[in-house]
């Protein structure tokens, strides 16, 4: 016993010793973690610093001829005026890459397929496809056929952005130092890089959509193929043809189509239609949304002040920093402000002394799949025998990894794009607008000094593409309306399947030109507007796109603009905000009647049709009506492309999808109505029930929120990877208003990425703002100061004249030639 008590006492103490010895231990490493991240805490904080641009004083750079002064309002909007075009454009350069450095880097990057080498192995597959793709190659030409003029502007604005870095060597954004690499100079080829990004993103990626329609079209009937790929509707308003007044009829009982016995009231008909209605048709489980946008113009005779107002919201897809960033810049004839593209020299889309325009995609089908057939050797067939194909290597540079090597084939036609399309066996290759040299143009300096249509339309017709719908006004009052772009004509079918490539049947045979391309000037109307949906008038002789916008936005705007009433700018905005949807209202409405009319349907579906039939068709984010019309239609499409698709069913997308959907209901189409259901109203109950019964459904319907299950999300694509640094992330996920069929056309990564306003009447009265805000920098004031605005539908002045520039004055800096 006497030895067992000392042993027992030694085991006590030596556990108290070792748990001391943990306490102290667990001490220190936590001093040694918190010393750790408050060092790194001050470190970041001090990069973060050091890179904010200098906005006051004076800096001097070597390369300009004379002094060029920058002022910034309260949004931090740079209004430069310089002596000369080519200082002008340099000192864009420079201040473009004080607030936008890393954006600039990362898009040229994201563009050439070179995001490995700073991000890692994680992005090989994105790399891989833009080598593939070759928009280096494609901006290389493009920089080589610059005027000499425009090879002037665009070095200019090039040593402008090296000027920066070279002065920042040791302050780069903190993008930069957290991925530890430095930019290297900028080119005018890296400008072009920028230019094809902004192609690809509006004019890209149908070959998807070709593909999918060929398997679809294998497993259907030709008539309901024609019933998906819809691509015209009774709402349709063409620019060129807009005096179609919409006419709305009381409701009747017995307006129904001839197969329609249990259809409910049609509210809304047209004076005329622009194409069989029995041969349209809409959509999928919701419609895809596609890089578009609204613009507008309405003469003087419409607006309180006589003069013309001019809308412009462009839809792209979010990203922090946005996609544009506001400028106003002033040189000689130059005097021009609105968006520009960090990365490229002149403004985009605003207005001048005398003019102003606003953009739309018009979507042109500008690609083309073509089946190549190989023989043993690796030849392909063309009709004037086997050829070799073109062989390019591509050397992918990895992070912390080794280099990839990729080759790429290249046929007459394109290259092969088989390896970025899974399961897919044959060669297929892309024939895409932009490997025409005479596709990547940049005529904005004409577009920027235009002084009327004349000229203005002169410029416009040098674009080659992305093909764009261009709203027009003058100071004279005068309003007009272009299609713009490359847009190819073919020996034979439409391109939207693949085609044969070993024969000429299908080949491009020119462009249409520019001469037929749709056109207006000053309509008797006073209103020229387009939101992506048709631009061709019945009769038009080309095939412009095989998958125009849905009609909806369209619709509405001109309904909006036809009333009677005397228009402002804060009219304009309200109506760029306008969430009211005429197809969702037309659903609601169907589903209401359908459970009126269905003996079986549950109280839950009774109760959900009562909320839809005090519905006022505005998609708010508080509203429970819009969830629930949201939430049955893709049941409803669901139920009715399982019936003919069965697993493929998702594959199914098309941008007039809404259309394919509402003919169905409106004709009652029993073609399209599934086995298991005796009528359509009996489908439409069923889709309803399917909602309301869905785990995302609240137990009370009146709590059912819109906006948080369709919200937008906007982050920082490195600060929000990063836990300590996701407070400087942006937005996050915010609940959100409209949806795809909405004026405000917005998806949970995808809506208005600015919106302006040009009054002619007092250019100073002109209003723009863009998503967040005009700096990379997460420590500046103007990281996200614009994004209240945007989200809650208020907007800011531009100032134009020069007493309204310096009356806006914030900040004032000198950029002075280096001594």
């Amino acid at each position: 016993m006497s030895d067992v008590m000392p042993a027992v006492a030694a085991r006590h103490y030596l556990r108290r010793r070792t748990r001391r010895f943990a306490v102290r231990v667990f001490i220190i490493l936590l001093a040694v973690a918190l010393a750790f991240a408050l060092a790194f805490t001050v470190w970041l904080r001090n990069a973060a610093s050091s890179s904010l641009p200098q906005l006051d004083g004076t800096i001097q750079l070597a390369g300009l001829s004379a002094p060029v002064h920058v002022t910034r309002d309260a949004q931090g909007v740079p209004h430069i005026s310089a002596a000369s075009a080519e200082d002008l454009f340099f000192a864009q350069g420079y201040v473009t890459a004080q607030d936008r450095l890393w954006e600039m880097d990362s898009t040229r990057r994201f563009a050439a397929g070179e995001l490995s080498e700073v991000l890692g192995s994680g992005f090989l597959v994105q790399d891989k496809h833009q080598r593939i793709l070759g928009l280096r190659q494609v901006a290389e030409r493009a920089a080589d056929n610059l005027s000499l003029r425009d090879r002037t502007f665009f070095d200019a604005y090039a040593r402008g952005v090296n000027a920066y870095m070279e002065q920042h060597t040791n302050s780069l954004p903190l993008e930069f130092r957290l991925m530890r690499y430095s930019p290297r100079p900028w080119t005018p080829t890296d400008s072009f890089l920028v230019g094809a990004m902004m192609a690809e993103m509006l004019n890209h990626g149908f070959y998807e959509q070709k593909l999918t329609r060929e398997k679809i079209a294998a497993r259907l009937d030709p008539e309901l193929v024609a019933d998906l790929y819809v691509n015209s509707s009774y709402r349709d308003i063409v620019p060129v043809e807009n005096s179609t007044e919409i006419q709305v009829e009381e409701a009747s009982p017995t307006k129904r189509d001839d197969d329609a016995p249990n259809a409910p009231p049609i509210r809304h008909r047209r004076r005329k239609t622009r194409a069989s209605l029995e041969q349209l048709s809409l959509t999928h489980f919701s419609d895809p949304l596609r890089p578009g946008s609204n613009d507008w113009v309405v003469s003087g005779t419409r607006t309180a002040t006589g003069k013309p107002l001019l809308s412009n919201d462009m839809h792209l897809g979010h990203r922090l920093p946005n996609v544009w960033y506001e400028a106003h810049l002033q040189a000689g004839e130059i005097d021009v402000a609105g968006v520009t593209l960090p990365g490229l020299p002149f403004v985009i889309v605003g207005h001048n002394q005398r003019v102003a325009w606003g953009f739309t995609n018009v979507g042109p089908d500008v690609e083309d799949v073509f089946v190549e057939n190989l023989n043993e050797r690796g030849e392909y067939q063309t009709p004037d025998g086997w050829k070799p194909a073109d062989r390019r290597q591509e050397i992918i540079r990895v992070k912390n990894g080794r280099d990839v090597t990729l080759e790429v084939e290249v046929t007459r036609h394109g290259p092969i794009i088989t390896p970025l399309i899974p399961g897919e066996k044959r060669k297929l290759a892309l024939k895409w607008i932009i490997y025409d040299p005479a596709a990547l143009t940049f005529p904005f300096y004409e577009v920027n000094t235009a002084s009327n249509w004349q000229e203005f339309r002169a410029a416009v017709a040098r674009f080659g593409g992305p093909g764009q719908n261009v709203v027009y006004a003058d100071v004279d009052g005068h309003i007009g309306y272009q299609a713009t772009g490359l847009v190819p004509t073919r020996a034979a079918g439409d391109g939207s399947v693949p085609v044969n490539g070993a024969d000429n049947a299908h080949e491009w045979t020119g462009y249409i030109p520019f001469e037929q391309m749709p056109t207006a000037f000053d309509p008797a109307s006073g209103i020229i507007a387009t939101a992506n949906g048709r631009i061709t008038p019945d009769g038009y002789p080309y095939s412009i796109s095989t998958q125009w916008g849905s009609p909806y936005r369209t619709e509405r705007i001109y309904r909006v603009l036809r009333a009677d009433h005397k228009f402002t700018t804060a009219d304009m905005l309200t109506l760029q905000t306008d969430v009211y949807s005429e197809f969702d209202r037309f659903l609601a409405e169907r589903f209401a009647y359908a459970v009126d009319h269905s003996p079986k349907a549950s109280d839950r579906a009774k109760r959900a049709a009562e909320i839809l039939r005090k519905w006022d068709a505005r998609v708010s984010k508080d509203s429970a009506a819009a969830a629930i019309t949201t939430a049955a239609r893709r049941h409803m499409a669901r139920l009715m492309l399982e019936a003919k698709l069965g697993k493929d069913a998702a594959l199914y997308s098309w941008f007039m999808s809404s259309v394919w959907l509402e003919n169905a209901l409106l004709f009652q189409q029993p073609r399209w109505l599934p086995q298991q259901y005796s009528s359509y109203n009996e489908l439409l109950t069923a889709a309803l029930e399917a909602a309301v019964a869905d785990k995302s459904a609240p137990r009370n319907l009146d709590k059912w929120n819109y906006g948080k299950q369709n919200p937008v999300e906007i982050s920082h694509p490195i600060f929000s990877r990063i836990p300590f640094l996701r407070s400087w992330s942006g937005p996050g996920v915010q609940p959100q208003s409209g949806n795809g069929n909405t004026i405000k056309q917005v998806g949970r990564k995808f809506g208005p990425s600015q919106r302006m306003t040009v009054d002619f009447a007092d250019f100073d009265n002109s209003t723009l703002n863009l998503v967040n805000g005009q700096s990379g920098h997460p420590l500046s004031t103007h990281y996200n100061d614009q994004w209240s605005a945007w989200y809650n539908g208020t907007t800011f002045p531009l100032a134009f004249t020069p007493a309204a520039v310096q009356k806006a004055r914030q900040h004032e800096l000198v950029l002075e030639p280096a001594k």
